[in-house]
């Protein structure tokens, strides 16, 4: 067996272990976070399951930190009172972002975790089955329920030598990228191999799964080997700590090669992950920020290597340089061993341990600005400013660009001297609530806490108009922005539903108020990026029928599914074509459609005169949510 493979089969509750066929699978472990985990808890709270099942479950406030107002303030209360009533732990503001800290005092090698964040496979960088999922999905595993899911098909990236030049395991999962597209993980598991895995530190190879996410991937993961066993030892965790690899003779799905010796500093450029170039290539381009942080660059390694080149110089007058310290045990040995003084003293802005300005959480840059980030993601607009260019870089790259003020090739730079891997982390958990401290919590409710919308069980002729028209790889963050005005409203449905679409429509939600919901048409990978259910709940709310496009994001389907909207593929792409805005859709006998196991949907087009077919396939369970309008229904009709 592969490693994949092996966890799966250790964690198997139903299901044949074959590429494609619906399996569930015991979950140890659960994080969420504070966008999407005050929804998370409401479902939770719904299904009146008393106290978690899980082996371990944090909520972890990293998201919402700017309390311009009560909003955000309210929803920390509720979280962590609702989850210490329930046995969940809670990693309190400041603490630091969920996956850092995480990886740091939480997870474990051959575990499975699912979490309410699209970069929970971050834990895959030390051995665990991490996997992103909708709060929902999240939900009913804290209350001892399976995660579902297809089995995946599993990619072997072997990677061959080492790093070298100033290149970094940011410059990995970019060539990656290059190589696979947003797309190409789709329904994969990517499992790293080969000699060059030994040569990264565990922080190295974390980034390389939380930014495995923009693949559409399933999960990533790496073995756990000796240095898995030093990090944990480091962070006063050895005994977590077991050996996992995949077998020699292990068979995989698909193969890639990368030979570490060859790489060169890589850039993803507007507006997406897998835009990729060489920096080499690009050229010397003016830039006017760098943000250095994010669940994918902020570790101590990370941060000793910024410090390092920033050391006894300052940034370029034109640049603004902000750093965002991946958790307080980072901040604090920065602060320990005297390498924020040295950034402090270069001219960085220090942030707080928080996701920050990679969710549009302040910072957002100047009119046509070009900003370089260490980022996951550089979606149109997600920054906070249209105009703006962001380019994903490593930290390396970001570093030598601040001080220069323009996109520099660390290849080109001094080599910078190692960074050793710390013996002993500084630990201090006194930001973690545990539940068992605790008695007789009562849960706390402010004003912008609204209920979660519930569909109706699926109507038998389902009609409405097309509302819009979509292209290609829409985003969670076009579907349901997620920036510093609209974040502390996560907990706030109809508010939100007001901003639904908006960066391609502004006028889109006031049609579909005015038009009593209807059908949203779009192109392939819609629903890319962000787990956020929010994308689900507000059509929901909207009253959107279905989704009909060339293809769906693994995430945003499930959470399509899971609140009882159709999720329908074309069969033929010229039929996307042949849609315009304003035509009237029918889908007639719908329930018997979705409940006679063909896999299609007929939809008629009434403005035009025909009719075209469409894909469903669905498993007994995922038909039995959309006829009975979502889970939460389906769990009430059970019980």
């Amino acid at each position: 067996m592969n490693l994949t493979e092996k966890i799966i089969a250790a964690h198997l509750d139903e299901g044949e272990m074959k590429a494609g066929k619906e399996i569930s699978i015991f979950i140890d472990q659960t994080l969420t976070q504070d966008s999407t985990g005050t929804m998370a808890y409401l479902q939770f709270e719904a299904m009146n399951l008393g106290r978690v099942k899980t082996e371990k479950s944090v909520a972890y406030i990293d998201h919402n930190t700017l309390q311009s107002g009560f909003e955000n303030a309210d929803d920390h209360a509720y979280i962590q009172s609702v989850a210490l009533k329930h046995g969940i732990s809670v990693s309190k503001p400041g603490n630091g972002i969920c996956h850092q800290v995480h990886l740091e005092r939480f997870g474990k090698p051959g575990k499975t975790l699912v979490g309410s964040d699209s970069h929970t496979p971050t834990g895959g960088g030390i051995g665990m089955l991490a996997i992103g999922a909708g709060g929902l999905d999240v939900a009913v595993a804290m209350g001892g329920g399976s995660l579902h899911l297809n089995m995946p098909k599993v990619v072997k990236v072997e990677l061959k030598g080492a790093l070298s030049h100033n290149t970094a395991a940011k410059d990995i999962i970019l060539e990656v990228l290059r190589k696979l597209t947003v797309k190409g993980g789709v329904g994969k598991v990517i499992e790293y191999c080969g000699d060059g895995v030994k040569t990264l530190t565990v922080p190295e190879r974390a980034t390389i799964t939380n930014m495995g996410a923009e693949l559409g991937a399933t999960t990533s993961v790496f073995p756990s080997d000796e240095t898995t066993r030093e990090f944990l030892k480091a962070q006063g965790r050895e005994s977590d700590w077991v050996e996992l690899s995949a077998d020699k003779d292990a068979k995989y799905d698909e193969e890639i090669v990368i030979d570490l010796n060859k790489l060169r500093p890589l850039a993803a450029c507007p507006h997406s992950p897998d835009a990729v170039r060489s920096i080499r290539e690009l050229g010397k381009i003016k830039i006017d920020q760098v943000c250095i942080g994010s669940c994918t660059n902020s570790s101590y390694m990370d941060m000793m290597k910024v410090a390092k080149i920033l050391k006894g110089k300052t940034v370029n007058p034109d640049v603004s340089l902000t750093i965002s310290p991946g958790s307080r045990q980072v901040l604090a040995m920065l602060a320990k061993n005297g390498a924020l003084a040295d950034m402090i003293s270069a001219g960085a802005r220090i942030l707080e341990c928080a996701c920050g300005p990679c969710i549009g959480m302040g910072q957002s840059p100047k009119t046509d600005a070009v900003s370089l980030r260490t980022f996951n993601r550089n979606f149109f607009a997600r920054s906070g400013t249209a105009s703006a260019s962001v380019y994903l870089v490593s930290p390396e790259t970001a570093a030598f660009s601040a001080v220069n003020g323009y996109l520099t090739d660390p290849a080109e730079c001094p080599q910078l001297e190692p960074v050793e891997m710390p013996e002993k982390f500084l630990i201090n958990d006194n930001l973690i609530l545990k539940p068992e401290d605790f008695k007789d919590v009562e849960v706390v409710r402010g004003p912008n806490i609204k209920p979660f919308p519930k569909a109706e069980p699926l109507k038998n002729t389902v009609t409405g108009e097309t509302l819009i028209v979509l292209d290609d790889n829409i985003t969670t963050d076009h579907i349901m922005p997620s920036n510093a005005r609209l974040l502390p409203y996560r907990s706030n449905i109809p508010y939100l539903a007001d901003w639904c679409l908006n960066p391609v429509d502004p006028e889109f939600s006031a049609r579909a108020k005015a038009k009593n919901g209807g059908f949203i048409v779009a192109g392939s990978n819609y629903g890319q990026g962000s787990s956020r259910e929010h994308a689900a709940l507000v059509p929901l709310y909207l009253k959107i029928k279905a989704v009909i496009a060339k293809s769906f994001a693994r995430i945003h389907r499930d959470n399509l599914i899971n609140n009882g909207i159709l999720p329908l593929e074309f069969v033929d792409e010229k039929d996307y074509e042949r849609i315009s805005a304003g035509d009237k859709l029918e889908i007639d006998n719908a329930c018997h459609q979705v409940a006679s196991k063909c896999g299609k949907v007929i939809v008629k087009n009434i403005t035009k005169g025909y009719e075209f077919e469409t894909a469903l396939p669905l498993t007994d369970r995922l038909m039995a949510n959309l006829l009975d309008g979502g889970v939460l229904n389906n769990i009430a009709k059970r019980r």
